[in-house]
């Protein structure tokens, strides 16, 4: 796994890149098969924010965190992140059969495009690659990634879906009808 450590508003110091190095690698005691990490360290208004993306097995697995420490801001972000992987480990090697009979699509992080418009319609766009997955597959990635809402293709109804968390703690999904 190779550790691709980026600044904004921070000088990246040697020992500080080794330090993030050395303790995202960590997280490859979990996995055999884990892409390349992305860390991106951001100082805004005291707050050094560190958000980690790691590609696994076709799914994504990310964490920030921000503290008053860059240091401190590293380890518990890792720590978050080990503690998701030890919650969902056991779900996602119960995936793994199914992953080897679906087309593996190596999934990179996803591309950010930032656009100026006057109206203030659109600011930011992602893209990112898609595998079609199961609807409890689905629930992991979005709960792995930490977001509310997540897209993508049901690999049983061959539709672009959209599943949500409630507010009562349940899920939802929204499965598109054309005319």
């Amino acid at each position: 796994m190779q550790v691709v450590v980026r600044g904004r508003n921070v000088e990246l110091t040697n020992a500080l890149k080794e330090y993030a190095e050395k303790r995202v690698r960590k997280l490859e005691k979990f996995f055999d098969n884990l892409g390349d990490a992305q860390v991106a360290m951001n100082v805004e208004n005291q707050s050094h924010k560190v958000e980690i993306t790691i590609p696994v097995n076709g799914m994504i697995l990310r964490g920030e965190e921000s503290t008053g420490d860059m240091y401190y801001s590293v380890d518990m972000v890792v720590e978050k992140l080990e503690k998701q992987v030890e919650k969902y480990k056991g779900k996602l090697y119960k995936r793994r059969s199914y992953q080897d009979k679906a087309e593996k699509a190596a999934a990179g992080p996803a591309v950010e495009e930032d656009e100026v418009t006057e109206d203030g319609a659109v600011v930011r766009t992602k893209r990112f690659q898609v595998k079609p997955m199961p609807v409890d597959e689905a629930i992991l990635q979005m709960n792995l990634l930490g977001h509310n809402f997540f897209v993508f293709p049901n690999a049983e109804t061959e539709q672009v879906n959209v599943i949500y968390k409630r507010k009562d703690g349940n899920y939802g999904l929204i499965e598109p009808e054309y005319k």
